[in-house]
């Protein structure tokens, strides 16, 4: 119903400089990146799309990995501003922020822009951004963690040592 308004529509309405119609650089209604509240919403709600049912305290995860990552970097305004367009989206399609939609229109919203079927590319099209700033972003944070690596069968995922029961143990 909406396929049309995909990444190739999104991607038109951008000037040269990256910006959607109307954008500038003033700061005023509308120009200016999301803020912290308004980028830490919308990664917990797309978590919860992205993230097995068997985790808990998603919001509290998420919110103690983005205190790293939005830090004023290049990267952090990467991830400001896809998550921007991915609300601007929210609210064209479907009248509400990304935050306030339901599981299954935040699922599908992500569908809708490509980021199933895109490879990430931090300065793609909007598919690549929201697949590189917002899905690998969260599913690193997830699967880099002791109880992500669990889920997957990762004993120790990278930068969490388990201890030295775990060098008693032989090769499996």
């Amino acid at each position: 119903r909406r396929s049309g308004d995909g990444p190739d529509r999104a991607d038109a309405d951008r000037d040269d400089a990256g910006r959607a119609d109307g954008e500038g650089d003033d700061g005023g209604d509308g120009d200016a990146l999301p803020d912290d509240e308004t980028v830490r919403a919308a990664m917990t709600a797309f978590a919860t799309v992205l993230y097995p049912s068997e985790v808990e305290g998603v919001e509290a995860f998420v919110d103690r990995f983005l205190d790293g990552r939005l830090d004023g970097s290049a990267h952090a305004t990467g991830v400001r501003t896809t998550v921007g367009e991915l609300d601007d989206a929210a609210r064209s399609w479907y009248g509400a922020p990304v935050a306030e939609l339901s599981e299954d229109d935040r699922d599908r919203l992500l569908r809708e822009v490509g980021a199933d079927t895109a490879d990430e590319d931090s300065d793609g099209t909007l598919a690549e951004r929201v697949r590189y700033h917002v899905v690998n972003e969260l599913l690193l944070a997830l699967y880099a963690s002791p109880t992500g690596g669990e889920l997957v069968g990762l004993e120790n995922p990278q930068g969490h040592p388990g201890g030295t029961e775990s060098y008693r143990q032989g090769p499996r």
